[in-house]
């Protein structure tokens, strides 16, 4: 019984469940979605492993007539001595597509590095539960929204009325991959990054394949955007590349190619959109490595490059953008469904006076705000390449 005298039924939480994830496995206190496949995984580096493991874009969708739902799940947090800790991650709850209610996690795994000595310790607390009551009775499609920066493991779903889950297929599904900016740093909820807000916009079922310092044109990321069905594809491709500097640009044209090449395996006609670098003043011209700065305290970026550099190869966002708008027009004459946008629409100069990026490299919640309704109204409305036809 729950504590108002009702019914009280709990549901295991299966893969049926889910949207978003592309796998999911069982762990210690429940399932583990993934929003790339085991092979995929055997082949990513720590990073990207534990980028693809945080549910950016996943959600628990079911049709219910429950009046409350309590979630319970074990997060896994990351966090500095020294540094303070990120903001608990927040739960959303839609119903019949509407924003209704938000909560914030609680308990779980915090693993906390000294940035000194480069040790980490672990932290173990218990299993949270939130709870979202109040509901209006009747059938209605429930979307429980995970925390989009916090690794979790779901145990059980409990309602006062059966939970049932929903076939996936009445909407279009949108693939996209980029970097933390497209997972969602800065964000202020699952449902408020700038891809999510998009996908509302556009009214279509999102798969993120956005992976913190991890849009590196990996192989194994193209090869699961291959082979995952999908109705449109957008890549965003820069920041990492230059932040991360992996690569010069002798090596990033044909990467490039080869990256959607292998997507256009899978979806030969498909819209495809490439989306060039939103602005980052200290890449614009100064490559990579990026730095991370906590000379008071708070995280914020640096760029360590030198930019006379840039003539022997060395990559920049603007070196960036002026290629990939190369290849893309290039290609376009024999891919009449492939596409571009310039970041610098999503935001640009003119926004960075307003909304400046607090950390010198991530845009605040406003500012995802802005690029998410630039995109929508871009790719999904009348004549964009995502347009119903």
């Amino acid at each position: 019984m729950d504590s108002d005298g009702g019914p009280t039924i709990t549901t295991e939480i299966v893969p049926d469940l889910l949207r978003g994830a592309l796998d999911a496995e069982r762990g210690e206190v429940g399932l583990r979605p993934h929003r790339l496949p085991a092979r995929a995984r055997a082949r990513a580096d720590q990073q990207l492993r534990l980028a693809q493991s945080q549910p950016s874009g996943v959600r628990l969708v079911f049709r219910t007539a429950a009046t409350w739902i309590e979630v319970d799940a074990r997060r896994t947090t990351l966090a500095f001595h020294g540094v303070p800790p990120r903001p608990d991650g927040r739960y959303d709850l839609v119903v019949d597509g509407d924003f209704v209610a938000q909560q914030t996690s609680s308990g779980g795994i915090a693993l906390v590095t000294d940035l000194a000595t480069g040790v980490t310790e672990t932290r173990v607390g218990p299993v949270g539960t939130v709870r979202f009551a109040g509901l209006a009775a009747g059938d209605k499609l429930v979307e429980v929204w995970l925390p989009h920066q916090e690794a979790t493991e779901l145990a059980v779903v409990r309602t006062d009325a059966p939970v049932a889950a929903e076939p996936p297929g009445a909407r279009r599904v949108w693939l996209h991959h980029g970097s933390s900016i497209s997972q969602g740093s800065n964000a202020a909820s699952p449902t408020t990054t700038w891809v999510a807000l998009a996908a509302a916009r556009g009214g279509v079922d999102l798969v993120n394949l956005g992976f913190s310092g991890s849009a590196m044109l990996d192989s194994s990321v193209a090869r699961t955007m291959r082979d995952q069905p999908a109705d449109v594809v957008s890549v965003k491709i820069g920041i990492n590349l230059v932040n991360g500097n992996v690569m010069r640009m002798r090596a990033f044209t044909p990467a490039v190619h080869g990256f959607l090449d292998t997507v256009r395996d899978g979806h030969p006609t498909t819209p495809l959109l490439v989306i060039t670098p939103v602005l980052c003043p200290i890449h614009e011209d100064t490559p990579g490595p990026g730095a991370a700065d906590f000379g008071d305290g708070t995280m914020r970026f640096r760029a360590t490059g030198d930019p006379a550099d840039v003539a022997a190869g060395r990559l920049t966002l603007r070196t960036i953008r002026e290629e990939l708008t190369r290849i893309v027009t290039e290609r376009a004459a024999d891919d009449p469904h492939l596409h571009l946008l310039d970041g610098l629409t999503l935001y640009g100069e003119a926004d960075a006076a307003e909304h400046p990026l607090p950390d010198r490299l991530h845009p605040d919640a406003a500012t995802h705000r802005l690029m998410g309704e630039r995109f929508g109204d871009h790719a999904f409305g009348p004549g964009g390449p995502f347009a119903v036809a």
